[in-house]
């Protein structure tokens, strides 16, 4: 009798799925074909991409700024802002024009604050019992135009009478750069001796009979409108 033949049933069940050392292929979406890397050019690059990681001067490229993104860069790194407090600056010169920039502050340099109005001030002298006391000149603004920089944990108010007016000074110092004015609750009163050196043009100074207040403000024609935007 010869040898037995084998079936090719039977030769392929005993050859199985991995027979010559080859795995069969994995489908397109499974996990392990889809997250292994290729050896291919193409997972060079994403290396790459991935270890590199994103520079700090791209953060305005979102706003497409083409021809101007080196001076926006350059910008942003000389005056020492965010993209959003340079955006501000910008829109705020735009809209505040004809004024200036002031920043100023306490004795200490716990209260720091910014403020738009003019490079000529027009500054009012009160002669009412607390403003003589602390030799209280001002200047009036809209609150849209004011900002506390620093120090908001440091300041305490001192008011009577009617409290309308909030006499805000430094707790450590002692001193009063800014506060609310009774004749102008929606707005500040800003102390031109606090400002910092080099914005300030000139200066022109009005009386005001703060010892009839009502009757003076009354009477003055344009008082009210200083702090409103």
């Amino acid at each position: 009798m010869g040898k037995a033949r084998r079936s090719p049933a039977a030769a392929t069940t005993r050859k199985g799925p991995h027979s010559g050392g080859k795995k069969p292929p994995e489908p397109a979406g499974s996990p392990s074909a889809r997250d292994r890397p290729s050896k291919g050019k193409g997972s060079q690059r994403q290396v790459a991409c991935d270890a590199a990681p994103p520079s700090p001067k791209e953060e305005p490229g979102a706003l497409a700024l083409g021809a101007q993104q080196e001076r926006w860069l350059q910008f942003l790194e000389r005056q020492r802002v965010s993209c959003e407090e340079a955006a501000k600056l910008l829109l705020d010169t735009f809209e505040y024009q004809g004024l200036v920039k002031h920043t100023g502050g306490c004795h200490c340099g716990a209260v720091r604050f910014e403020v738009w109005a003019p490079a000529d001030l027009h500054v009012f002298d009160c002669n009412c019992t607390i403003c003589v006391k602390k030799q209280n000149r001002h200047f009036i603004v809209p609150a849209s135009r004011f900002k506390l920089l620093e120090g908001a944990d440091n300041l305490t108010a001192y008011t009577f009478n009617t409290h309308c007016a909030q006499h805000t000074f430094c707790k450590t110092c002692g001193v009063q750069s800014f506060y609310t004015p009774r004749s102008n609750p929606d707005g500040y009163g800003i102390a031109p001796h606090c400002l910092d050196e080099g914005t300030v043009r000139s200066i022109t100074m009005e009386a005001i009979n703060g010892k009839e207040w009502e009757k003076a403000i009354k009477a003055h024609p344009t008082i009210k409108s200083l702090s409103k935007p």
